[in-house]
């Protein structure tokens, strides 16, 4: 009986070691895979004149929107297929979307004004007026508002997005690039001029905090992982700052592509992307809230430098063209005509 009971202690003691361990395997962070299976599946040729800037992908109504100079091009993104054109969006950036409100937004930084478009019928429907150059655009679903973030007025207007009012601005003492929410009434922009992160109310347009980017110069891009509170800012020098949203913390520094003017971040599989001028794009895996992976940088095609991520079908569309080589003094030369394209990356 001794040394049955002996054993059944053994056992016992076994069993905890063997569950015990099965439940801090279950919280150690998950390992980054060898390779994230993204490449190049479609190019398509959309031609045409005239620059692009950002990228938009309303995943629900699988449409992808595109700027495109002095006009928004939009694209269904299952069949690739032109599916509609927002005209006189001069100098357009970005597009926001507020799907509870039927509406859409252009930021047209020529025009120093935001079109205020029908998602149905894509039908401009108002104009609203802004600060000078409206680059990025955001509509925050808690405040129920749109905001363009102006870079040569060095701050953001806030426009109640029902019925196209400016409600007010926030001076932001700089250049401001992407900015993204946090679902709570929060929002955070980059500041180009002096690469910090700006941390903004909603609701009362005040500013919360600004924090220092170091060692990330000249930010751009930026994307979210909501539920782990982590910022991605994309930066000159090859840099993405992965920033924790609550403290201001940078907590990662990954090496990333050359060039860089987008970021993304994909919470179903935990990768966060950087696109490049230089034609690569690199992919990022988060292994945990402060440890994340450079798995690759996948090859898409030189000045695909912006992006628009689909969460549904998980494909990254990258707006490029051809250019002719820069004459003396330019820093880039002149787009040939016709080449401007859509790249399809995905698994």
């Amino acid at each position: 009986m001794r040394k049955r009971s002996v054993f059944l202690t053994l056992l016992g003691s076994l069993a905890v070691a063997i569950i015990f361990s099965a439940v801090v395997l279950s919280h150690a962070a998950a390992p980054a895979p060898a390779s994230s299976g993204y490449h190049v599946i479609k190019t398509i040729p959309i031609g045409g004149e005239g620059g692009w800037d950002y990228v938009y992908v309303d995943s629900d109504a699988r449409r992808v929107y595109v700027s495109r100079g002095t006009h928004t091009i939009v694209l269904d993104a299952d069949t690739y297929a032109v599916v509609g054109d927002i005209p006189d969006t001069q100098g357009v950036h970005g597009i926001a979307i507020a799907t509870d409100l039927g509406r859409g937004f252009t930021s047209n930084g020529r025009a120093n004004t935001v079109t205020i478009f029908d998602l149905k019928t894509l039908k401009a429907i108002g104009t609203v007026q802004t600060d000078a150059n409206p680059d990025a655009i955001l509509y925050d679903s808690v405040s129920k508002r749109v905001f363009t973030f102006n870079g040569r007025g060095k701050n953001a207007t806030a426009i109640n997005a029902a019925d196209g009012t400016v409600v007010g601005t926030i001076p932001l003492n700089g250049k401001p690039e992407f900015a993204a929410a946090d679902g709570k009434g929060t929002i955070y922009v980059n500041n180009e001029d002096t690469s910090d992160l700006y941390h903004l109310d909603a609701q009362s347009l005040k500013e919360l905090h600004h924090w220092p980017l170091a060692p990330c110069k000249s930010p751009s891009g930026l994307a979210m992982d909501v539920a782990n509170r982590r910022l991605f800012s994309v930066c000159d020098e090859k840099v993405m700052a992965v920033v924790n949203a609550d403290t201001g913390k940078v907590v990662a520094t990954p090496a990333i592509c050359e060039g860089p003017d987008a970021s993304a971040f994909d919470p179903s599989t935990g990768y966060a992307f950087a696109s490049c001028g230089d034609g690569n794009l690199t992919v990022i895996h988060e292994d945990s809230p402060d440890k994340f992976t450079v798995v690759e940088n996948v090859p898409t095609k030189r000045s695909a430098r912006t992006m628009g991520l689909d969460l549904k079908t998980h494909n990254i569309f990258l707006p490029a063209a051809d250019f002719d080589p820069p004459a003396p003094g330019e820093r880039r030369g002149k787009m040939k005509p016709g080449s401007f394209v859509i790249v399809v990356v995905s698994k």
